[in-house]
C-alpha cells in the first residue's frame, strides 16, 4: 500500500531499554488514564497518556480530542524524549516536528477496534508508531471500514509509518503475541503513536469546544495509575 512502510527492528534492544526507562519516568508526571468511549462511556481496554505539546484524550462528555493538558491532573503534557523526536525527523518526511505522542499500554488481552487517525488538521502529516515488549498482531484495511483488511505482526523495537493512502485507512490491533519478549520484563506492550495535529504553515487546531472550562480540566471517572513508574 502506498505511503506504508515498515523498519523492522530499527530501535536494538539498548535502544528500547533506554526508551522504556524514559518512558516510566515520564509517566511519574503524566500518569496513565483510561479513556472513555463518547456517548456510551465504555472504557477503552487499553490505558494510555501523552507527551509533546498536545495529547489525545477522550471521555463521555467531550468525545474524542485534542488538549494541551492532562485529563487527571490539570498539568501540562511532559516534553516529547529526543529520541523519539530524532526517529520522527529521520522517518516521516514531514517538514514540522509532531506535537503529540500517545503513549498506549496494551496489558494482557488488550486491543483497539478499527479506527482512523482524524482528529487532526493535519493529514497531509504521517502518523508514526513505535513498537516496544510482546509483539501485536496490527490490522490494516482501506478507506472504508467495510474495505478488506490484512494483519501482521509488530515486534519491539518496529517503527511503522503510515503516510500517503496508508494515513487515511482503517486500522487496529487484534491482540498480542504472548510471550513474544521485549524490554519490559513482564507481559505487555508499549505503542507510542506520533502525530503532527496542525498544519505546518500555522493553521492552529480548533477542536469542538469542550463542555467544561478551558481552566478547569474535565476529570475522567476512573483513577489514574497508583503508582505509574511499575505501570509498564
Amino acid at each position: 500500500m502506498e505511503g506504508l512502510s515498515l523498519k523492522p527492528q530499527l530501535l536494538n534492544l539498548h535502544d528500547q531499554q533506554a526508551l522504556v526507562a524514559a518512558l516510566r519516568t515520564l509517566l511519574i508526571e503524566a500518569p496513565l488514564f483510561r479513556p472513555e468511549m463518547p456517548g456510551t462511556g465504555k472504557p477503552f481496554s487499553v490505558r494510555m497518556s501523552n507527551c509533546g505539546t498536545l495529547g489525545w484524550v477522550s471521555d463521555r462528555a467531550g468525545g474524542y480530542r485534542y488538549q494541551p493538558t492532562h485529563p487527571v491532573t490539570g498539568r501540562p503534557w511532559p516534553a516529547i524524549p529526543d529520541s523519539v523526536l530524532q526517529i520522527w525527523r529521520a522517518y516521516s518526511g514531514y517538514p514540522a516536528d509532531p506535537e503529540a505522542c500517545l503513549i498506549n499500554w496494551y496489558e494482557p488481552g488488550a486491543r483497539m477496534g478499527l479506527h482512523r487517525d482524524a482528529d487532526e488538521a493535519a493529514k497531509d502529516a504521517p502518523v508514526v508508531s513505535i513498537s516496544l515488549g510482546d509483539a501485536a498482531l496490527f490490522r490494516l484495511g482501506g478507506p472504508k471500514r467495510s474495505d478488506p483488511t490484512s494483519s501482521f505482526p509488530l515486534s519491539s523495537g518496529d517503527v511503522l509509518v503510515l503516510g500517503g493512502e496508508a494515513r487515511h485507512c482503517f486500522h487496529g490491533v487484534d491482540r498480542l503475541i504472548p510471550g513474544s519478549g521485549g524490554p519490559l520484563g513482564r507481559p505487555g506492550r508499549i505503542n507510542l503513536t506520533l502525530r503532527r495535529v496542525t498544519l505546518a504553515t500555522g493553521y492552529q487546531y480548533s477542536p469542538t469546544t469542550p463542555k467544561t472550562a478551558p481552566n478547569t480540566p474535565k476529570r475522567v471517572p476512573t483513577t489514574p495509575t497508583a503508582n505509574p513508574i511499575t505501570a509498564i
